[in-house]
């Protein structure tokens, strides 16, 4: 797909990238990198996993739902600015490290837009959920150094502008405020996930990029995910090391490997063309994983009991 989509940017920001990316050495450049892992789908599925699955599965949905629901709203915001990433425009900066290293560097289906910056927004969602919930001041100082430090990172790497990081970082915010407040006045968790799903669902009929589907496809899957759980699952939380590593290891299988197997039946150009079908495939796919992995998955939890019993 050929790099599109709108340029603009205050002269400041290209300046001071610039400056970072010539004054910053290599193993600088490589530790600021490094935080960028805190906005991407790994570590996120990790930080995720371990609540729900083993810590406290409530806070686990708490927080699922306001990173979820950032990423939407961050890919909706992004469809509608449509800016382009630093490197598409200005030669003195260098992408260092790509949302999408398979795809080319220039195909914005792909790497997504610019602005607002996503991992800035998941860092908030993440980090900030558990510090509003807990309550507790090394929560809250973590909450601020790891959002903090990933947005910078993703400055030094040529990934955003500056003004896209502070809109993630304030657009993170302001999910986890909604979805706390809202929580706070609806019971019902049906209702609740209406009404988030409503403000979700508009991007169906202007976003073009693939980040918008994989967020949605994981809203729709988490949604019925813990629907299933709540109604019918209800799993127990544990304190065991042995489970609580276990679980997080085989919730992180079931999420690649599913994701992978779900990849099987279709070609590998057609997943990568950005075709209406083929976003619609990528939606669907992830909403599978998702509702697999948050509802269907902690059934097999039973089993740890009986484990236990030998």
């Amino acid at each position: 797909m050929a790099a599109t989509g709108s340029t603009f940017f205050f002269p400041w920001e290209v300046s001071l990238m610039e400056w970072l990316q010539t004054h910053i050495n290599g193993v600088g450049i490589g530790m600021l990198s490094f935080f960028s892992m805190f906005g991407e789908e790994l570590l996120l599925v990790l930080i995720l996993g371990f609540v729900y699955w083993s810590y406290d599965k409530r806070l686990g949905r708490t927080m699922g739902l306001s990173a979820i629901m950032g990423l939407t709203w961050n890919t909706m915001a992004k469809n509608v600015a449509l800016r382009r990433r630093p490197y598409f425009d200005h030669e003195g900066i260098k992408i260092l490290r790509v949302v999408e290293p398979e795809a080319d560097i220039y195909d914005i289906a792909a790497q997504g837009y610019s602005f607002p910056s996503t991992h800035s927004t998941n860092a908030v969602t993440v980090v900030a959920s558990l510090a509003i919930n807990l309550r507790k001041r090394w929560v809250t100082a973590i909450a601020i150094i790891i959002p903090a430090l990933t947005g910078i990172s993703r400055i030094v790497v040529g990934a955003h502008y500056p003004t896209d990081v502070l809109a993630g970082w304030l657009l993170g915010a302001i999910s986890v405020l909604i979805v706390h407040q809202l929580q706070k006045r609806i019971n019902n968790t049906l209702a609740l996930y209406g009404i988030l799903l409503v403000t979700a669902i508009p991007g169906f009929f202007f976003c073009k990029s693939e980040d918008y589907f994989t967020s949605m496809g994981l809203l729709i899957g988490f949604m019925g995910g813990t629907l299933l759980e709540e109604r019918w699952v209800r799993f127990e939380n544990t304190r065991k090391p042995i489970w609580m590593v276990a679980r997080m290891l085989g919730g992180l299988a079931v999420y690649f490997v599913l994701n992978s197997a779900l990849k099987l039946p279709f070609p590998k150009e057609f997943l990568s063309s950005g075709s209406t079908a083929s976003l619609l495939v990528r939606c669907v796919r992830y909403a599978i994983v998702a509702f697999v992995d948050f509802g269907v998955y902690p059934m097999l939890f039973r089993l740890e009991r009986r484990a236990d019993k030998l």
